[in-house]
């Protein structure tokens, strides 16, 4: 089959690799039908996740239909068109039971959280949806049944961005007349956006640096707009001008941000796991007592952490990979009754032969490009 793999820091190919099979009782594998780039897939191409070889398939955005299935499967069933979540988990530990599948005891035998479709062996090792074709594990748990009614494109972000969004802004506990700070518009920031608004969020600021991207969330969300580059302290001058800060912070952003000097030398000699931009803006940009959400996603330890900062100001600080089994369903409902729609991100729809192309304007921020999807 075709799939997008891994081919050494800053290098996609798409090549021929082996089909996956049924390997356990409670394996599926499904025809891709689409997949997506994951802005958390760039961390992987910039070298920042450890235990990448050459030749790993990508992707853990993927949806399709089942063309295969073990003899213990009892969820899902060959034709059906199926969601994938992202983390792996087994539905049966201690984490699973009490629903934080992300953090699965059982998926991942190289590490303490879940496994990752195709993010490394530090997660668990398991092959991307970059493909034609994905093994699914744990196929009683994970995919989730889409009705016909819903498109692809409307379906798709069930796999992550759709619950990691919705779940940033449930445990900020963002909610009615709130001020609220979205840290980067990417897909997740832009996602999140929409969420606060649903919450009822009063005022909600966007930052980045990426002009469309910034013009995206005005013109479609009606937020105020903020480009950080073109403020010496942006996070003193969020405060300023919320009068004290706001009650929630999103980052959205995680260690791919805009990086200093001092950070890319630390980063290249694997001393700190990328850029804590977000964060330090972060700090200023909430009030006292506020909190502070990291959706993005950060690695290894950090130094010159901004610890003492949250600490005198009695900041509530949440972080982590979201446990998506738990939204798919809740959201599906929103989705299937018209309450919510997250089909205005995409901005690009390629083709699977056309991964690296879309791989190079995602990460370069090229052609406007926001979220790409692919068909196999």
């Amino acid at each position: 089959m075709k799939a997008i793999v891994y081919d050494g820091i800053q290098d996609v190919k798409v090549k021929n690799v082996n089909d996956p099979s049924i390997e356990k009782a409670d394996d599926i594998v499904i025809k891709v039908t689409s997949t997506a780039i994951c802005g958390s897939d760039l961390h992987l191409v910039h070298g920042m996740i450890p235990n990448m070889p050459k030749g790993f398939v990508l992707g853990h955005e993927t949806m399709g239909i089942v063309v295969e299935a073990g003899k213990d499967v009892t969820k899902v069933k060959k034709g059906d068109r199926v969601v994938v979540p992202f983390p792996i988990a087994c539905g049966h530990c201690w984490y699973c039971e009490h629903d934080l599948f992300s953090q699965c005891d059982n998926s991942n035998p190289n590490g303490e959280n879940a496994g990752i479709f195709g993010y490394s062996h530090t997660f668990g090792g398991y092959d991307g949806g970059q493909a034609e074709l994905l093994r699914v594990p744990y196929a009683n748990v994970g995919p989730v049944v889409i009705p016909e009614s819903l498109t692809d494109e409307q379906s798709l972000f069930l796999t992550d961005i759709l619950p990691t969004s919705l779940w940033g802004v449930d445990i900020g506990g963002v909610k009615t007349g709130d001020t609220v700070v979205v840290l980067g518009c990417g897909p997740v920031g832009l996602l999140s956006i929409k969420w606060s608004i649903k919450k009822g969020a009063k005022r909600i600021i966007a930052v980045d640096r990426v002009g469309y991207r910034l013009k995206h969330a005005h013109d479609n969300y009606g937020v105020e707009v903020l480009n950080f580059e073109e403020y010496d302290n942006t996070g003193e001058y969020i405060k300023e001008l919320t009068h004290g800060g706001a009650d929630v912070v999103l980052d959205c952003v995680g260690m791919d941000g805009k990086m200093s000097t001092f950070e890319k030398i630390e980063t290249a000699l694997k001393l700190q796991g990328g850029s804590k931009s977000a964060i330090e803006i972060a700090t200023q940009a909430v009030r006292k007592g506020g909190t502070v959400v990291l959706v993005g996603v950060y690695g290894s330890r950090y130094n010159l952490f901004p610890l003492g900062d949250f600490f005198s100001r009695n900041i509530t600080l949440k972080m982590g990979q979201c446990p998506a089994q738990a939204y798919v369903e809740p959201i599906l409902e929103m989705l299937k009754t018209n309450q919510f729609d997250a089909t205005d991100i995409i901005t690009h729809r390629l083709t699977l032969d056309q991964g690296k192309h879309a791989y190079e304007i995602f990460d370069k921020k090229e052609d406007e490009c926001i979220k790409v999807i692919l068909k196999p």
